[in-house]
């Protein structure tokens, strides 16, 4: 199908200095938990989204020159000559689909631990490590800053050699640059402090002598915030940036602008909406005729079509949206609209950078195993027999395997004892602020529903004896898992005696269902993610006074590696919920519930009407073994598999990933093991 005209300004090229991209959309440097480790996992990764159609493919931030380490966080290097063959595996892959391939220079300034390296970290002064380390970095003497513009110039050479067409001048995320441009963090009194000319004064010169060095044939980016990072989404502060951007308007051939707030600028769905950066940067066109990218979570191609048409921006910017579907500019094109897997902003890839492992998306299982797995987001193998499957359970497990079977061409028949399918997803997605989470369910159902070869039932509880009825060859139970009401998890290692057989004991089952407390609940988190502060504020909205007590020393405390903990924190208080951290559940009689300082064993009392505990979950797995038992008589059994949460309870990316590879290896060979990224064996 051809792509409807409204669409065609997308895919207009545009030039970028020397270089010219093929159309709008621009990936922009993006964290992957793969960088100078895994040259080749990232390569191939960056390879697939310039085949799904991105105009231009950038690489994540590459330190210039040993002083700034990141790690345990993976990221790129251009020390020296030997890291240029790394790089052009990725600009090699990236050019042979036509895009164009940019890199981010960096110096980390205070934000480098200097972990790896042991250098002693330089920033425009003395300043505490922005990440928490117990460091201070070294204020930069003249030829401290002489070294960097020299490494950068360097790197920006090796950045060529290496065949990246797009080179950065990084200067925001409160890296070296964003210090010597804060007027709080730079109080240099010489030409690189004080007055705004000189604050911006390496910038500039950075920006110049990128350009004399490489500019004849690589385009020059600056990467920089819109605002002074005092303000909110809605009401931005611009504070002297405005001037900044006068200053530096016409140097660069294009920039690509941000906001101060990273928690913000890729915040969560849940509190972050699609285009949120447009009031904060909307003047960057008015004072430059340079082209300008920004981000926004972009998944709408009306919203893209409409940031160009309104001069909002030139290219359209994406990090989470790409990850979710490499081939989302392809689609577009294609007229697939339907097809498109739109991100749901649950931040899951960010862990990749967070936690220092290869990036993961909740929508697309294949992100991060292009090259290790060998997988690909729009390619699977076909059917390595004629037979039938039976999925049981459609939840994010089972209909990701039924779609992958399907596309496979394979007949499957799934099976959703309830009356609506997405299990766990559609139960969630009717919390406060995860409604994007229906995604997940919604873009498998829909490639689902156009599959002859899948027949979907409903209301089909099955029991072993029914399932075994069914003429199938394989048969893979997704049915789940449920929320435990007796305590166990983290804190309780085993069930707890005293909790009241008759008391007021709430699951977040209970509430999927509709089964609300009342009046005073306490809500004990043991699950440390994103369902409690949620089902918190459910609660509050429905009238209910809430104590939230967890054993950690915060709310939501896994959602640091997500971003989102601190938004967690303030909605809550906010909302007025008490917040007792640092504290275990030892008790509740119906109308006391005893806690004990998760330290000191201290303990306290505290008033509550009804238990809400989101504590461990168990898997529904009784009918596998039902089935187990049924087939081992059977000489011509069907191959039996349970997955998703049914086998082992997880995020729901983890359940998306298990139907995927269950489907994907179907009568193949399952890898227990892969491909170890070692560039030069």
């Amino acid at each position: 199908m051809p792509r409807d005209a409204r669409y065609d300004i997308l895919f207009a090229p545009l030039q970028i200095g020397p270089v010219k991209t093929k159309n709008r959309f621009y990936q922009v440097p993006h964290c992957n938990g793969m960088g100078m480790l895994r040259p080749r996992m990232l390569a191939e990764m960056r390879g697939v989204k310039a085949e799904g159609g991105w105009g231009v493919v950038c690489t994540e931030y590459c330190s210039i020159h040993p002083s700034s380490d990141d790690l345990p966080h993976p990221y790129g290097t251009l020390w020296s000559s030997a890291d240029i063959k790394a790089h052009a595996l990725m600009t090699d892959k990236v050019h042979e689909h036509g895009a164009l391939a940019g890199v981010e220079l960096w110096a980390g300034g205070a934000g480098a631990p200097n972990l790896l390296t042991r250098e002693v970290a330089m920033s425009v002064g003395s300043l505490p490590n922005s990440g928490g380390h117990p460091y201070q970095t070294r204020r930069m003497d003249k030829q401290d800053i002489k070294n960097v513009r020299r490494w950068h110039r360097d790197a920006a050479l090796r950045a060529r050699e290496a065949g990246f067409d797009i080179v950065y001048v990084y200067a925001t995320h409160s890296y070296l640059l964003s210090q010597f441009l804060s007027p709080v963090h730079n109080q240099r009194t010489d030409e690189y402090g004080g007055n705004l000319e000189n604050r911006v004064r390496l910038v500039r010169e950075l920006i110049e002598e990128t350009r004399e060095a490489v500019g004849d044939t690589c385009a020059v980016a600056v990467r920089m915030a819109a605002d002074d990072g005092t303000g909110t989404l809605t009401n931005p502060v611009t504070g002297e940036r405005r001037e900044m951007f006068e200053m530096l308007a016409e140097l660069p051939d294009l920039w690509d602008i941000n906001i101060q707030d990273y928690t913000q600028e890729m915040g969560t769905s849940r509190f972050v909406p699609e285009g949120s950066l447009e009031a904060a940067m909307a003047f960057v066109k008015s004072v430059t005729s340079k082209p300008v990218v920004t981000v926004g979570r972009f998944t709408s191609p009306d919203t893209m079509v409409a940031q160009l048409r309104r001069g909002i921006v030139d290219l359209i910017g994406a990090a989470r949206p790409s990850i979710a579907d490499p081939f989302l500019p392809r689609k577009i094109q294609e007229g697939r609209l339907d097809d498109i897997r739109e991100c749901i902003g649950c931040n899951v890839c960010y862990t990749g950078d967070s936690l220092g492992v290869p990036i993961r998306c909740t929508q697309n299982p294949t992100m991060g195993e292009e090259w290790r797995r060998g997988w690909h987001p729009e390619r699977v193998p076909s059917k390595t027999e004629e037979a039938t499957v039976l999925i049981v359970g459609a939840g994010p497990a089972g209909l990701e395997a039924t779609r992958v079977l399907g596309q496979r061409g394979y007949h499957v028949i799934l099976a959703e004892s309830r009356t609506e399918l997405g299990g766990r997803v559609t139960d969630e997605s009717n919390l406060p602020g995860l409604q994007e989470w229906g995604r997940v369910r919604d873009y498998r159902v829909q490639q689902i529903q156009v599959m002859p070869n899948v027949d979907v039932y409903l209301n089909s509880e099955m029991n072993a004896a029914e399932a075994m009825s069914v003429d199938a060859q394989h048969i893979a139970v997704a049915t789940g898992a449920r929320w435990r009401r007796d305590g166990f998890g983290r804190y309780h290692h085993r069930p707890c005696e005293a909790f009241h057989p008759d008391a007021a004991i709430f699951t977040p089952d209970d509430i999927f269902a509709g089964r609300l407390p009342s009046g005073r609940v306490l809500l004990f988190d043991d699950d440390f993610y994103y369902l409690g502060g949620v089902i918190a504020e459910h609660l509050v909205a429905q009238g209910c006074m809430v104590c939230y007590v967890t054993t950690e020393n915060m709310v939501c405390a896994w959602g640091v590696q997500t971003d989102e903990q601190y938004q967690a924190q303030q909605r809550l208080l906010e909302l007025g919920v008490e917040i007792v951290t640092g504290h275990g559940l030892d008790s509740y009689d119906g109308k006391t519930a005893r806690l004990s300082c998760f330290y000191t064993r201290r303990e306290r009392e505290t008033g509550a009407d009804a238990l809400l505990l989101i504590t461990a979950r168990h898997p529904n797995d009784d009918l596998y073994y039902e089935l187990l038992d049924a087939t081992q008589a059977q000489k011509a059994r069907p191959s039996l598999a349970k997955i998703g949460d049914c086998d082992a309870p997880a995020i729901i990316a983890a359940s998306v990933y298990e139907g995927h590879r269950y489907a994907r290896e179907l009568g193949t060979q399952r890898h227990t093991t892969t491909r170890h990224d070692r560039l030069f064996d």
